[in-house]
């Protein structure tokens, strides 16, 4: 063959590729372009429809869980950005339960206890049933240099140790006296706080030698206290439930929020900070 002839053969092969080549592009283009799609459009899931979710969501939680609430209604904002979350109102579950009974206006609440849920839900206030998302057992914390010499709950019957707990009618103090009982030891405490948090700023301050609080509140106090378990503490465990209110302003980012909490991105975040599993 000449080399005349096998040029014109190249040219031909490639102008054919080249044409087979636009054909195939144009065929891909009109399957892409306004015709009709070759396939059914996928279903939204669930994430995508809840991205319309607007307005702003109150929440009402116990103190303690105020480190893992805080991160997770940044997380939540981050999935629903139309969505505002309100600062969060932190106090003890009974505080919090008494001004929802008398008519605070809140979208969820997330109790220390089931007493207290259930006191919300006596009042007819819940938006269909609570769920536990949540555990916590008490630790003994101390100043890092434990003053009182503190090694376990008799310790806390000294007259020479001074001790601070949670008021029995809140779900820290409820658990602390379950605690104390349990093993037959009398404590009286130079303080009763209405919520965790006020325990464990006493401790931290100095302003006691012991104090009885959750095991996530000392962990998240770091190397400010010495956390001591309890020889009994995994026998007085505290559930967490939570739930919607009847009559939100924003049932629908109240319905979302709870599912996140109860989800796998919110049990991963509370289970990090140290809570158990229900």
């Amino acid at each position: 063959m000449s080399r005349t002839a096998r040029s014109r053969r190249s040219t031909l092969v490639g102008v054919a590729a080249l044409a087979a080549g636009a054909t195939l592009f144009a065929f891909s283009g009109c399957a892409s372009g306004g015709g009709a799609p070759a396939t059914e459009s996928p279903t939204p899931t669930a994430t995508e429809e809840a991205d319309t979710l607007t307005g702003d969501l109150t929440i009402y939680a116990a103190a303690s869980l105020k480190a893992a609430f805080d991160e997770l209604a940044g997380e939540f904002e981050k999935a629903h950005p139309d969505v505002t979350i309100v600062p969060i109102v932190y106090d003890g579950s009974s505080t919090l339960a008494t001004q929802l009974v008398e008519g605070a206006p809140a979208d969820v609440f997330a109790s220390a206890d089931e007493k207290n849920m259930t006191t919300v839900s006596d009042a007819g206030l819940l938006e269909g049933t609570a769920q536990l998302f949540a555990t916590n057992t008490l630790v003994i914390a101390t100043p890092p240099d434990n003053p009182g010499n503190v090694q376990s709950l008799a310790d806390l019957a000294n007259p020479d140790v001074s001790v601070v707990l949670c008021a029995p009618e809140v779900p820290c103090g409820n658990a602390a006296h379950q605690l104390l009982d349990l093993d037959g030891v009398a404590v009286t405490p130079v303080s009763e706080e209405q919520n965790v948090t006020a325990v464990l700023t006493k401790v931290t301050a100095g302003e006691a030698d012991a104090g009885l609080v959750y095991a996530t509140d000392a962990a998240g106090a770091g190397s400010s206290v010495k956390a001591i378990v309890p020889e009994n503490a995994d026998q007085v465990v505290n559930k967490y439930p939570i739930a919607a209110l009847a009559g939100a302003a924003n049932p629908d980012a109240a319905a979302a929020f709870v599912e996140f909490i109860l989800g796998d991105e919110g049990q991963a975040v509370l289970e990090r900070l140290g809570f158990g599993r229900p």
